[in-house]
């Protein structure tokens, strides 16, 4: 994990709102709509925060149809262990200097 990788997670699980949508993810793929009404969150709040979520490689999005032919886009949880020690802290930090390193 690189440095920009740690900190793209620590900002995902840094907010309230975004642990709501794992916490709700937890038991399954869920569709956009559906999740919003659960949280009671706009969508495109939402969807913003999914954004940031999936950048952190939190959770995947997937477009499908439903039987009438209306697209639904589903977001699941990606299995994920997150163990933050210094370590962690070290190895991204090392591993970002590793290519300026070899030059």
């Amino acid at each position: 994990m690189t440095s920009e990788e740690l900190q793209a997670l620590l900002a995902a699980m840094g907010n309230t709102q975004r642990l709501r949508v794992i916490a709700e993810l937890a038991d399954g793929r869920v569709y956009v709509s559906e999740l919003a009404r659960r949280l009671d969150m706009s969508r495109p709040l939402l969807y913003m925060h999914l954004a940031r979520l999936e950048k952190a490689g939190l959770v995947v999005g997937n477009l499908e149809l439903s039987e009438d032919g209306t697209p639904l886009k589903y977001f699941a949880l990606t299995p994920f262990n997150l163990h933050l020690n210094v370590d962690t802290i070290r190895e991204a930090v090392q591993g970002d200097e590793a290519p300026a390193a070899e030059s």
